[in-house]
């Protein structure tokens, strides 16, 4: 393909040579001397550009496998190698600065076929506005995915302006911008084939008085709601609670009682697999309309005060699907034995469970281990109540495990030891804060199962800090499938246990004082 013929060359007769013992090797040693010269190039190919004997589309390929700053560079070679990036390349990110509006027209000649673009602005610099992000639409009418950070100029009019010409547009992100609920209400009145919508940190949703509209044709296809940092979030309420299609559901820092919200959800929309809640307010009525979720595969409780043991109880006694489970209790100690052994005991597909600031005992990690027999994921952070006995008990029962995280435990090496002969499976352990274990400890079980991806550190354990959801929040949204993302997870220190009562009474006393107002409200 590309290449001329080639010429056939006669080949020269072969005639075999006769040889007698005496003379065989004689030709070797006629003229030491003598030097060999071979000339093996071919002048027809000396000059000859290989790479345009290759096809656009394999170049193309070769260009997807590059880094970005790669394929920056290999699109300054030549002009075809410029022309083929641009006309396949389909994922562009700019800074979304206010003087883009004049190279707008010269940057989409050349990128034509964009399906996903991210437009970021930074904090100090004034934004790209509504003239010129419907000039983008209008150039890239096939787009897929569309992400908006940080855009601070646009307002209601651009994100209409982009519904009206990204007819296919299904995944949708938003965050930082200033526009409120009536930005949101002109998306989903137009995109009617949209999938994931995200929300983060609209500034102007802030009017209790806006909400949205759930009557629009883009509730009817979406199956993905995010929503983070939003001063009024319950305005999205109605849009939750009207997208009768909708899988996953993540709320995040969002203001409000949200207990009302998760009941009507379990009664309209039974095929929620995916649920996170995150620092919100949300108790154990919310957790009960969770629970009508039959279907439901992956669970985040993170850092929420007000749930407890019977939300857990309801949750696992009803939705007997669960294969991801992440709680965090924030050491209120409002989650224990009661409701992990209810997860033992129902929950038997489970393959992932990440526990942080809780106080299980040996009796609810026994039974985990024991009825859960596909776990193969499973991390323990902060948990002063884990020691040798629970460690050695995960390490006889737990056959399918294949990644094991221990952080800021007392365990020791004696702990530690029982895992090189049990899990079997186990391919992956990292070690985190754990003081009581020993390098030596460390070094022998390395000798001892040399195949073991480990990893350990050593050092203090640091000071619980609940203050944003980048923490145990961060390590929720990457999920424990590479277990050393573990590391943004921030413990409180062991040994300082005056300080850890302290805290854990003022929490508690925070989920009481929360509790008996709702108490007072209802009556």
């Amino acid at each position: 393909m590309g290449q001329s013929p080639s010429t056939a060359v006669p080949l020269p007769e072969l005639v075999p040579r006769k040889y007698s013992d005496s003379n065989r090797f004689s030709n070797l040693f006629d003229d030491p001397n003598e030097h060999f010269d071979f000339d093996f190039s071919d002048d027809s190919t000396e000059n000859r550009d290989f790479m345009a004997d290759l096809p656009d589309d394999c170049l193309a390929r070769i260009f997807n496998c590059l880094s970005s700053g790669d394929r920056k560079r290999c699109s300054l070679v030549c002009r075809r190698w410029h022309r083929v990036d641009g006309q396949t390349r389909h994922r562009l990110s700019l800074n979304a600065k206010s003087g883009l509006l004049d190279f707008v027209p010269f940057l989409f000649n050349r990128f034509d076929s964009v399906t996903k673009l991210a437009l970021r602005c930074d904090r100090k610099s004034t934004s790209i506005n509504d003239d010129a992000l419907i000039l983008i639409s209008l150039r890239c009418k096939n787009l897929t995915r569309l992400k908006l950070r940080g855009c601070r100029e646009i307002t209601e009019t651009g994100v209409a302006g982009i519904g009206d010409n990204c007819k296919v547009l299904k995944k949708l992100s938003f965050s930082s911008c200033m526009f409120g609920a009536k930005g949101i209400n002109a998306v989903i009145h137009r995109f009617r084939v949209l999938e994931e919508l995200s929300v983060k940190r609209l500034r102007g949703a802030h009017d209790s008085a806006e909400f949205v509209d759930f009557s629009g044709a883009g509730t009817s296809s979406l199956k993905s709601i995010t929503l983070k940092e939003l001063v009024n979030g319950q305005s999205f309420a109605p849009l939750v609670i009207g997208s009768k299609k909708l899988r996953t559901l993540k709320v995040i820092s969002c203001l409000g009682d949200w207990d009302e919200t998760l009941k009507a959800i379990g009664c309209s929309n039974n095929g929620l697999v995916e649920i996170h809640l995150e620092k919100i307010q949300v108790s154990d009525v919310g957790l009960g309309g969770v629970s009508n979720c039959l279907g439901l595969e992956t669970l985040h409780i993170v850092k929420t005060a007000e749930c407890s043991n019977y939300g857990i109880c309801g949750v696992a006694e009803r939705c007997k699907l669960l294969r991801k489970i992440h709680i965090d209790g924030w050491r209120t100690n409002r989650i224990g034995d009661d409701g992990l052994i209810s997860i033992a005991k129902h929950c038997l597909n489970l393959q992932e469970l990440v526990l942080i600031g809780i106080y299980p005992t040996y009796l609810s990690l026994a039974a985990i281990a024991s009825n859960c027999k596909s776990l193969e994921r499973l991390a323990l952070c902060g948990i002063v109540t884990v020691g040798d006995a629970e460690i050695e008990c995960i390490a006889a029962k737990c056959g399918a495990l294949r990644k094991l995280c221990i952080k800021g435990c007392p365990i020791s090496n004696a702990g530690i030891g029982a895992l090189a002969s049990g899990c079997p499976n186990l391919v992956k352990i990292k070690i985190k804060k754990c003081k009581n274990i020993t390098g030596k400890g460390v070094e022998w079980l390395r000798e001892k199962r040399a195949s073991l991806m480990f990893s350990y550190d050593d050092s203090e354990v640091e000071a619980l800090d609940g203050s944003g959801s980048e923490g145990v929040g961060a390590v929720q949204d990457n999920a424990i499938a590479d277990l050393p993302a573990l590391e943004q997870v921030n413990m409180i220190d062991v040994a300082s246990s005056s300080i850890n009562h302290r805290l854990t009474m003022f929490r508690t006393r925070i989920g009481f004082v929360a509790g008996f107002r709702r108490w007072a409200n209802s009556g």
